[in-house]
C-alpha cells in the first residue's frame, strides 16, 4: 500500500491507497519537531480504525513545503514502511514543465496540485489553494505549470487583525448572515468573508482576461468548503487534489498502476 504525505504550514495530510481505491485519510497540525516515531504511533493509531496497519504499507511519497519537517518523514518511511521516499522536489520526477523563468521557485504543493488538477479535469485550468497563504495557480492545456499568485491566506488575515488591533478580538471564519456588519464581530466576519470572495473572484476575471481562453476553476485546501455557494466563480471544490496528485506522481516513478476511485 502507498502511504501519501502532504505537508503544509499549518496541516498535514496522511493517506493510504490499497492500489485500487483510498483507505482512508488523517490530518494532524503541522509540526516540524514531531519525530519518526511519534509519527508512527500517531498513525498507528489513526489507521487500526480503517482496520489497517503500519505493517501494511510498503510505498511513500512525501510533498512538504516545511523543510525542517522532511528528516523526520524519511525516517518515518525508512523505519515504518520499509521504503525509501520518494520526494517532490528532490527525487521524485514530476514530468510536469514548469513554464517560469525560474523553476526552482515554484513550490512543491503548487506543482503537486496541478498535476492533480490536470489529471482530474484538464486544462486550461486556475488551481485555488486556500490554506496559511491563498494561491492562484496556472494549468495550461497540456498540463504545464505557468505560475500564479500568491496572496494571503484568510487565517492569515484574521490573525493579523487580532494581532495588531488591540480592541479586535480573535473570531471563528464563517459566513456572515448580513454583509453590513451591526457588531464587531460581525463587521470582522463580513469583512473577511466578503473580502476573500471579492479577491477570489476578482483575480479570476483578471487571469481569465489576461490568458485569453476558457479556463476552468478548481478550489482545494483548507478552507476553500467555505467559499462553496458564495463564489459565482468556482467550478469544482476538490479537498483531495494534492492527494490525486502525489498518486500521479507515484506511477509516473515507476508505482504499479491503480484506479483513482473517489475517497
Amino acid at each position: 500500500m502507498l502511504l501519501a504525505i502532504d505537508v503544509g504550514n499549518t496541516n498535514s495530510k496522511f493517506a493510504v491507497h490499497d492500489g485500487q481505491r483510498w483507505r482512508g485519510t488523517w490530518r494532524a497540525a503541522s509540526n516540524s519537531s514531531r519525530t519518526a516515531d511519534e509519527y508512527a504511533v500517531w498513525l498507528d493509531a489513526a489507521m487500526r480504525f480503517a482496520g489497517l496497519a503500519l505493517s501494511d504499507l510498503n510505498h511513500c511519497v512525501i510533498s512538504t513545503v516545511v523543510p525542517q519537517a522532511l528528516f523526520h518523514l524519511r525516517n518515518l518511511s525508512r523505519r515504518y514502511v520499509g521504503a525509501e521516499p520518494l520526494v517532490v522536489g528532490d527525487n521524485a520526477e514530476l514530468g510536469i514543465d514548469v513554464r517560469i523563468p525560474k523553476p526552482s521557485e515554484a513550490g512543491a504543493d503548487r506543482l503537486v496540485n496541478a498535476i492533480g488538477a490536470f489529471i482530474q479535469y484538464g486544462g486550461p485550468a486556475i488551481v485555488i489553494d486556500s490554506g496559511t497563504a491563498t494561491t492562484f495557480d496556472i494549468v495550461s492545456g497540456d498540463g504545464a505549470f505557468e505560475g500564479g499568485i500568491i496572496s494571503p491566506g484568510i487565517n492569515l488575515s484574521l490573525q493579523a487583525l487580532h494581532t495588531a488591533a488591540a480592541r479586535l478580538p480573535r473570531i471563528e471564519i464563517r459566513k456572515p448572515d448580513k454583509v453590513i456588519g451591526t457588531d464587531t464581530v460581525g463587521a470582522m466576519q463580513s469583512g473577511v468573508f466578503w473580502g476573500y470572495i471579492e479577491l477570489i473572484d476578482g483575480l479570476i476575471d483578471r487571469i481569465k482576461a489576461e490568458y485569453g481562453q476558457p479556463m476552468k476553476v478548481i478550489a482545494t485546501g483548507g478552507v476553500a468548503s467555505l467559499f462553496e455557494g458564495a463564489s459565482s466563480h468556482i467550478d469544482h471544490y476538490d479537498q483531495d487534489l494534492t492527494t490525486v496528485g502525489l498518486l500521479e506522481i507515484f506511477e509516473r516513478n515507476g508505482g504499479r498502476a491503480v484506479q483513482r476511485n473517489p475517497m
